[in-house]
């Protein structure tokens, strides 16, 4: 019964992790035939500064978004858990702009920051508020792309939030209550604490896709301005398919799992004694 999905595991997930180990030791330039290099890419993996500033523009990328959208799809579950005419409607408002293709998505959010004709400075501009080169700034393009993440992915993970919030007894809230709780402190010391694992889900999902992130900024900004938004799935295409390095870019690919290997694994360690699964009614 296992068999078909084990053949998809092993066919797209662990066969091109083994592929991609295999020729980060191989120097080949695609038209080329691969020559075995040992590990030369990784010695020049650890002096290449390109490599180490798209790792902290990434880590600053993830620093935006992984908050921000784990804040925010939060805040929607708590504002979506009731019981009102209408709501599974606006619930489902919410969930489109996951559905949504990320180089769709890129191409309308590149015209609202448009700095002349874009939606956004327009707005501005109707309160006299002259709006600034969005995309085009060093300081403001990356968290200009951070925005647009935090907005597609908010409603899709606000719909783990509200599951774990309705798998809560409501005979805890209503003991709460009796004891005089206020509804910020019932969040703290209730709701907050049984949701550790629907929160530790969310977590480690929003920080692997933040460190793959690479459709909207290829779409947005390419890299730019300079290399303010070069993070290092750009940089590993850059290198791949521009440069057609391909050994060197399954070696910068290696570097990046293993970084979100490390940031996993360390998520399950701090949650491991934090956490509550069940809840006896």
């Amino acid at each position: 019964m296992l068999a078909p999905s084990l053949v998809g595991v092993l066919g797209f997930l662990l066969a091109p992790v083994v592929i991609v180990l295999v020729l980060s030791l191989f120097d080949w330039k695609l038209l080329s035939t691969p020559e075995f290099i040992g590990l030369a890419n990784y010695r020049k993996l650890f002096t290449d500064y390109d490599v180490w500033h798209s790792l902290l523009v990434t880590l600053y990328y993830v620093l935006i978004c992984v908050p921000g959208t784990t804040i925010l799809s939060l805040l929607l579950a708590l504002l979506v858990d009731r019981k009102l005419r209408g709501m599974k409607y606006f619930r489902a408002l919410l969930v489109i702009p996951w559905m949504a293709t990320p180089v769709a998505l890129g191409l309308v959010w590149s015209w609202i920051f448009d700095p002349g004709r874009g939606a956004l400075n327009q707005f501005l501009g109707l309160f006299g508020v002259h709006g600034p080169a969005w995309l085009s700034s060093p300081v403001l393009a990356m968290p200009s792309v951070a925005a647009v993440h935090i907005w597609q992915f908010a409603g899709y993970n606000m719909l783990f939030f509200l599951a774990g919030l309705q798998n809560i007894p409501p005979s805890l809230r209503e003991a709460s209550s009796l004891d005089g709780a206020s509804p910020v402190a019932h969040f703290f010391s209730i709701t907050l604490p049984l949701l550790r694992p629907t929160m530790l889900f969310v977590l480690i999902t929003n920080v692997i896709g933040s460190f793959q992130a690479f459709d909207t900024i290829f779409v947005m900004t390419e890299g730019g301005p300079g290399d303010s938004t070069e993070v290092t799935t750009y940089l590993i295409y850059d290198e791949a398919f521009k440069k057609f390095d391909f050994g060197y870019a399954s070696t910068i690919s290696v570097l990046l799992f293993a970084v979100v290997l490390i940031a996993t694994i360390s998520q399950f360690v701090y949650f491991e004694r934090r956490t509550t699964y069940e809840v006896s009614g």
